[in-house]
């Protein structure tokens, strides 16, 4: 038997607490009836505007900074899709019967996102709970100046280490990327081939990751390698054990007979190596001069192949676990595929296609109808094209090593 029919809406106005509904550009869509009791505001001044607007710093308080602060976590929720929950704010509010004067107020506030089916953020919500009252405890003089203080005090100590922590994280950041640049240059010319590579970071300073990608042109024969790879984890350690796992494909790309071999010996580094066990990667052999590919994955998904008819196959036929967690003695796998000249090649890494809350199968959808889409263009234009149609609006939560090589 179906239950009750839930009247969302009216669950939303009968919430106890204040809360409002918010772009990620911040402006109101939508309030309950205790956001309306709570900042003695109504529908009609508050609804379609800037929050901002509605609600500015005191401009008779040089210290104010609640708008700054609420403003900042409202962004990082937009940008990482992780709720945030503030340190207690000193935010006054314009009294709404005396225009000018300003009502000196303390709230609690958490923000917390909505997600769209794509797994991008859409909405915001915005819960604030009012603390005046506890802040100015009622009694004596004395005992509400003493607790006004202390929890004052204690908040904004909690903020300025919470910045301190976010500057470091953003000097890491900084750091992890120059490594990460100085790892991933500009591929070499493959004669009359042309390719074109892109990296993009998350847009969170935590999830600088340890994605890669290479372009090795083989000394013997008429061989190219290409190979993407991801080391699972964030931050100067992925960085650098991506630049060690790199380093060492691109070494036994040069003496390994296929790319199963290669990625054999690489799982067998990367054994040696802490936190490079459950990294992944694929690599392709191109042979020019027989127009055929040959492909290994080692846990990566599964490279694509555009053909000038239009079709998008995923290489697919040769995907074995990540690097360091399958048995020593057994043989990766290998799969061959003929090409034909003006197909395109695109090896990539997952944050371009993974969402939040999303089939996989879905991201490899929307991966391959881009393809599709502009299969034809050269591969600087293509790979530009395929971040704007795959990359969400809220920016990538994961970063992303694209390669695109025209055959």
């Amino acid at each position: 038997m179906s239950g009750p029919v839930i009247d969302y809406q009216a669950v939303f106005h009968a919430l106890p607490t204040a809360v409002a509904l918010l772009t990620t550009d911040l402006v109101y869509l939508d309030a309950n009836d205790a956001y309306w009791a709570t900042t003695g505001r109504n529908r009609r001044q508050v609804i379609g505007r800037y929050l901002f607007d509605v609600f500015p710093d005191n401009p008779g308080d040089p210290q104010a900074s609640g708008m700054r602060n609420l403003s900042a976590s409202l962004h990082r929720v937009a940008a990482t899709g992780e709720r945030d929950t503030m340190a207690l704010q000193r935010y006054d509010v314009e009294s709404p019967e005396r225009p000018g004067v300003w009502e000196e107020r303390y709230w609690s506030p958490v923000n917390v996102p909505v997600f769209a089916p794509d797994g991008t953020v859409a909405l915001l919500v915005h819960r604030v709970e009012e603390v005046t009252e506890l802040v100015r405890a009622r009694g004596g003089r004395d005992r509400s100046q003493v607790m006004e203080a202390e929890l004052y005090t204690r908040a904004r100590e909690l903020q300025e280490i919470n910045e301190r922590l976010r500057l470091s994280h953003a000097r890491e950041h900084e750091v992890a990327l120059h490594l990460q640049e100085a790892m991933l240059p500009a591929p070499s010319p493959l004669g009359h081939h042309r390719a074109a590579v892109r990296y993009r970071p998350a847009v969170v300073a935590l999830n600088v990751c340890g994605d890669w990608y290479d372009i090795i042109d083989l000394p013997a024969g008429d061989c190219t390698v290409v190979a993407v790879g991801d080391v699972v984890g964030h931050g100067l350690r992925a960085a650098g054990v991506m630049g060690q796992l790199r380093s060492a494909l691109s070494a036994a790309s040069l003496i390994a007979k296929g790319p199963a071999r290669a990625l054999e010996v690489l799982g067998r580094y990367a054994r040696t190596v802490d936190a490079a066990a459950t990294a992944t990667a694929a690599a392709v052999y191109i042979d020019w001069a027989g127009r055929t590919l040959t492909y290994s994955s080692a846990g990566h998904l599964p490279p694509a192949l555009w053909r000038p008819d239009g079709t998008v196959t995923f290489l697919d036929q040769a995907t074995d676990p990540p690097l360091g967690v399958r048995p020593e003695h057994a043989a990766r796998p290998e799969a061959r595929v003929a090409f034909d000249e003006g197909c395109v090649l695109v090896l990539y890494t997952d944050g371009l296609v993974e969402r939040r809350h999303e089939d996989i199968d879905v991201g490899l959808a929307r991966l391959a109808a881009s393809i599709s889409r502009h299969g034809n263009a050269d591969p600087e234009r293509l790979a530009d094209a395929l971040l704007t149609d795959l990359i969400p609006p809220a920016g990538l939560t994961d970063d992303t090593a694209l390669v695109v090589v025209r055959l």
